[in-house]
């Protein structure tokens, strides 16, 4: 799904010298066909676009018609980084986050302050805000994403990434399983698989129990994400879009 999909990743970074912070485009879009229990039951769209010196990071996810009547999902999740000089991915900005799924309702905002190292966090449907101390490797939980697809990815070994999701800083360990060619609508891909060990808010409810299969080349694209639910599991496999690896690259097979 989101971010989301891959929520993914503070205190062992990996530096980032081998996977360059233009490791994916500045503007990119990427659309997934949403399964729940095998059946498409929604599509979730990410885009990536520059503006000055700011990079504006945009998840939707929306559930068909049929699935509406008795569990409509409407979720987006926006965030804004201020680029990094040099091979510095850059700093949250600001991070938006509205999900409504079923009877479920969320609607917060955060306001990050990395000089000062804190976050102001505002709940809008309870009209309430709070003040949390925040790391200097923090990202929000979309963000983040995009900053793990640029470090370099060893099978065996893990990374970690400090994620604020509106109420808490979470120290989260990404470990890199493996190797693995998967078959999408585009076709196959070598990819490197991921398991981010965190929990949050969203995508049906999720359990935490997320993995993510990630183009094996400098580009990282997230092609194929499966989560586990309480009502089920829910699959993300990659279906278009306006940017990702040339064929040379990403098809591990005619």
């Amino acid at each position: 799904m989101k971010t989301s999909i891959l929520i993914i990743l503070a205190a062992l970074l990996i530096p980032l010298h081998a996977f360059p912070a233009t490791a994916f485009s500045n503007n990119e879009k990427l659309v997934y066909d949403v399964s729940w229990t095998g059946v498409k039951a929604a599509t979730s769209v990410h885009e990536v676009s520059t503006k000055g010196n700011e990079m504006h990071i945009v998840s939707t996810t929306r559930s068909n018609s049929w699935i509406d009547s008795f569990f409509k999902v409407d979720d987006r999740a926006e965030s804004v980084i201020t680029r990094g000089s040099g091979d510095r991915f850059g700093t949250p900005k600001y991070s938006r986050n509205k999900i409504q799924e079923g009877r479920h309702r969320r609607l917060k905002e955060a306001f990050f302050d990395p000089q000062e190292l804190k976050v102001e966090s505002r709940n809008l449907l309870e009209k309430s805000k709070r003040v949390d101390k925040i790391s200097t490797n923090t990202f929000d939980s979309l963000s983040c994403v995009y900053y793990v697809r640029t470090l370099e990815l060893i099978p065996g070994r893990s990374v970690y990434v400090d994620i604020y999701d509106f109420n808490r800083l979470w120290s989260t360990e990404v470990k890199v399983l493996r190797r693995e060619e998967v078959s999408t609508p585009l076709g196959r891909f070598k990819t490197i698989v991921v398991k981010p060990l965190m929990k949050a808010e969203g995508y049906f409810s999720r359990t935490g129990d997320v993995t993510v299969w990630l183009t094996d080349d400098s580009l990282r694209i997230p092609v194929k994400m499966t989560t586990k639910v309480k009502i089920g599991k829910i699959t993300a496999t990659i279906a278009g879009g306006s940017y990702w690896p040339t064929a040379g690259d990403r098809t591990a097979s005619n």
